[in-house]
């Protein structure tokens, strides 16, 4: 198990660490208003590519390999364009942003929304390899145009992002084109295409109403900000919450492994005992993290990011609590997953939902981004306690069994050995 926890989580981290050259060369050559801005243009994307799973995600990876790919590519097609139309008119409507902005939004949502639905159909038909090059490609040529744009440039200005974009996810669309024609699928008439529409929407709405809420507990702080500071003081928390978020690289990986052999066990209370002990030594990894994460003075972040990114710290240390609960919350939702119960990790995302909103504003306008960050770990606890309740009435391990002991470190060392 522990060489494919190991080979999941190097594969994440190059993405990861990609990523996290996107936030630093942001943060660095735009400064915190600017970092502010493409965050919050991020995360309208986000938003809007969440709905779009409504009628495709998760579901064109079950239906490709029972469908025509272009069957299910027309519906998909139809929905992100006219959800990135209906959601490009709802931000227009509800913040105070220019036309060229609404622009970028709507053209880099729909590349975003076409490369994510071919990209599925490839996996979906086990294109693994192809799936894989295709996203990595996406990053590196962002995090390539940026570099070139920003540093080689000196072209320091917010649309330098849209225009990196634009070339980050083109050409990667057109690649997977490529990919998706040389399969053997071809177009029989349009008389399956109500029906794919119906098992598309059918097979992917339980999965995302989870990650929907979900991203309401992880960003809807950013408009509270937006709304009761400024940019600056989101790029701020953006950046804090980037570093923290990182850490989630370490139960989001094992959480695979557990995931994968749980829906292939026939005996399902058997898995109980070593989804306890990968839960174990996935919270003692991440506490650890944590704790490395919280030493950094502010020295490294205003050296690393620039002057103004010092209160990261502060966010930083109010996040820690709540980004080491949610080593939980991944394990346990993942065994609920692997069981078949999405009904609880639904629920659990309600409950941080419900802490979340009233704890934004609260908070946020009278401690500002510390106060977000108090609120998104509120939520984490929230939703990790009803997590861990629930997964005690399902197993009967209380919260004691989630705690390492000398057993899980030389557990863990024995595997090291043999994996090296």
């Amino acid at each position: 198990m522990i060489r494919r926890i190991l080979h999941n989580f190097a594969t994440r981290l190059g993405t990861a660490l990609l990523s996290f050259g996107i936030v630093w060369l942001t943060a660095r050559y735009l400064g915190a208003a600017g970092r502010g801005q493409v965050s919050l243009f991020i995360t309208d994307c986000a938003a809007l590519l969440l709905f779009i799973g409504l009628l495709g995600g998760s579901s064109l990876i079950y239906l490709a390999p029972k469908r025509s790919l272009w069957h299910l590519l027309v519906p998909a097609y139809g929905w992100a364009t006219v959800v990135c139309g209906t959601g490009t008119a709802l931000v227009a409507l509800t913040r105070p942003v220019p036309p060229s902005y609404l622009l970028h939004l709507l053209a880099l949502a729909l590349l975003q929304a076409y490369f994510s639905i071919n990209t599925s159909l490839l996996l979906g038909r086990k294109q693994e390899g192809a799936y894989n090059f295709l996203n990595l490609l996406q990053v590196s040529l962002l995090a390539g145009g940026l570099a070139v744009l920003l540093v080689g440039l000196h072209w320091r200005v917010v649309p330098v992002y849209y225009y990196a974009a634009y070339g980050a996810y083109g050409l990667p669309l057109l690649l997977s084109f490529g990919a998706l024609l040389r399969l053997p699928d071809r177009w029989a008439g349009g008389r399956d295409l109500l029906v794919t529409a119906r098992e598309l929407a059918f097979h992917s709405r339980g999965a995302h109403l989870s990650n929907i809420l979900a991203f309401a507990n992880y960003r809807l702080s950013y408009y509270f900000v937006a709304h009761y500071a400024d940019a600056r003081a989101v790029g701020v928390l953006s950046v804090g919450v980037a570093l923290a978020e990182a850490i989630w690289l370490i139960p989001r990986s094992t959480a695979l492994i557990q995931y994968v052999d749980l829906v292939h066990a026939t005996d399902k209370h058997a898995q109980i005992e070593p989804t306890l002990r990968v839960a174990r030594l996935t919270l003692l990894s991440t506490v650890l993290a944590v704790l490395g994460l919280c030493a950094l003075p502010p020295l490294v972040l205003t050296t690393v990011f620039g002057p103004e990114f010092g209160a990261a710290r502060t966010v930083i240390l109010c996040l820690a609590p709540g980004v080491a609960a949610i080593a939980l919350n991944v394990i346990c939702s993942t065994y609920f997953a692997g069981v078949g119960r999405y009904r609880v990790n639904n629920l659990a995302t309600t409950v941080g939902l419900l802490v979340t909103v009233p704890a934004c504003w609260l908070l946020i306008p009278a401690f500002g981004i510390e106060g977000a960050a108090v609120a998104t770990t509120l939520s984490y606890l929230a939703s990790t306690g009803f997590l861990v309740w629930q997964f005690r009435r399902a197993t009967g391990a209380g919260l004691a069994a989630f705690v390492p002991g000398k057993a899980d470190i030389d557990y863990a060392r024995s595997l090291l050995k043999k994996a090296a």
